[in-house]
């Protein structure tokens, strides 16, 4: 096998990583010079600045008006951590999973909670039967599974008439699939996914059949100040309308706003989704014109448009983790794709992200690079065989 041709063009955006994802196009510190930096986030800037911040991602994502909204600590996990705590336990309870972090979810509701669920797993690469779940209980799962690269088709298997909750970490979703807000009671991201934002601050959607749960029901363990969303068996309400648990940082909000006005400039959710699908269309007609990789999600219906998942499926790989992690190396060295290795707990293979803060070109450029570094390694290894 003779060394492959290294590709003329370059994407002129490395950064692939699926979290913290790339900055929106046109991104400049320059947009953050009015943030109240130095400020108490609880003085009137920077309140203002925080409901800005909730109302903004109500706008661009279409959540309904009686959903509240809160800014809350520690990320995606946070949000996901705080719902789980204060709301579980009142009735039986489903973990569905089918990647690493849904996976997570379902060891803390088994062992730190002391649940007695019901987990359904489905192998990396498939999805578990959602007809067979039972809605009647509270369902934790994730929409789209960040390190398996699949997600939930559409809402259609949640019945409007369910008794349980939705408590549903979408952190990988949000901005760039359409979420059905009346199938979903809790709903979770962070900034730093699909628009690019800074790390450590997550996001709480609460519908209304949560909020009740949460005014009527008592978990029986303590909860930690950094959980907790009622007093006095009411809702806190400041928390949802920009008085945050704990301090935010103001840069990281001005950040926020700045992603959410260019998405909305470009033309809110509809384009987000349509610049995703368009990223995720440029891999899956790739991988249908190679018989050496494919798509890890087995079922194109689930497939993922944001965290799109690889395998190599050439037999004459003998340790398919030692050549992924090689074919990441040889194109992160020529710095055409940056942070793209599968995660850590998933099968090995290439993670290229395509959220909307990516540009389709750069995905069109990097697939070049994919097959060069791929044929590159086999040619080594051949030579060395």
């Amino acid at each position: 096998m003779t060394d492959p041709t290294i590709p003329a063009a370059r994407p002129a955006n490395p950064r692939f990583s699926s979290g913290p994802c790339a900055k929106f196009p046109g991104f400049s510190v320059d947009l953050l010079g009015g943030a109240p930096l130095g400020r108490s986030h609880r003085a009137a800037a920077g309140k203002a600045r925080l409901k800005a911040a909730i109302e903004g991602t109500r706008e661009i994502l279409g959540i309904p008006a009686g959903y509240r909204i809160g800014i809350v600590p520690a990320s995606d996990t946070g949000a996901v951590e705080m719902a789980m705590w204060s709301l579980l336990g009142a009735r039986g309870v489903e973990v569905l999973t089918w990647e690493s972090f849904g996976e997570a979810w379902a060891t803390d509701v088994v062992k730190q909670l002391k649940l007695d669920a019901t987990v359904r797993r489905a192998p990396y690469g498939q999805i578990v039967d959602l007809a067979a779940v039972d809605w009647d209980k509270d369902v934790v799962f994730t929409w789209n599974g960040t390190t398996s690269g699949v997600r939930v088709p559409s809402g259609d298997a949640i019945p409007e008439g369910r008794q349980g909750l939705t408590i549903c970490d979408a952190t990988s979703a949000a901005f760039a699939m359409a979420l059905p807000w009346d199938r979903l009671d809790v709903v979770t991201f962070s900034w730093q996914k699909a628009l690019g934002g800074e790390a450590a601050h997550g996001m709480l959607v609460l519908s209304p059949r949560a909020v009740a749960r949460l005014e009527g029901y008592s978990p029986p363990w303590p909860l930690p100040k950094i959980f907790r969303l009622t007093k006095g068996g009411k809702l806190i309400e400041g928390i949802f309308e920009g008085e945050t648990i704990n301090t935010p940082s103001m840069l990281c909000v001005e950040d926020w706003l700045a992603a959410l006005d260019w998405a909305r400039r470009i033309g809110g959710l509809p384009a987000l989704i349509a610049r995703a699908e368009a990223n995720a269309r440029v891999i899956a007609e790739f991988v249908a014109a190679r018989d050496w990789i494919a798509n890890l999600a087995e079922d194109p219906a689930t497939a993922s448009t944001t965290s799109v998942c690889l395998k190599f499926t050439d037999p004459g790989i003998a340790d398919p983790a030692a050549f992924a992690k090689a074919v990441a190396r040889r194109l992160e060295a020529e710095g055409v794709a940056l942070d793209i290795g599968h995660y850590r707990d998933a099968p090995p293979g290439l993670r290229v992200w395509c959220g909307s803060t990516v540009e389709t070109a750069d995905v069109a450029a990097l697939m070049p690079w994919i097959e060069w570094a791929y044929r590159a390694e086999r040619a080594r290894l051949a030579a060395a065989a």
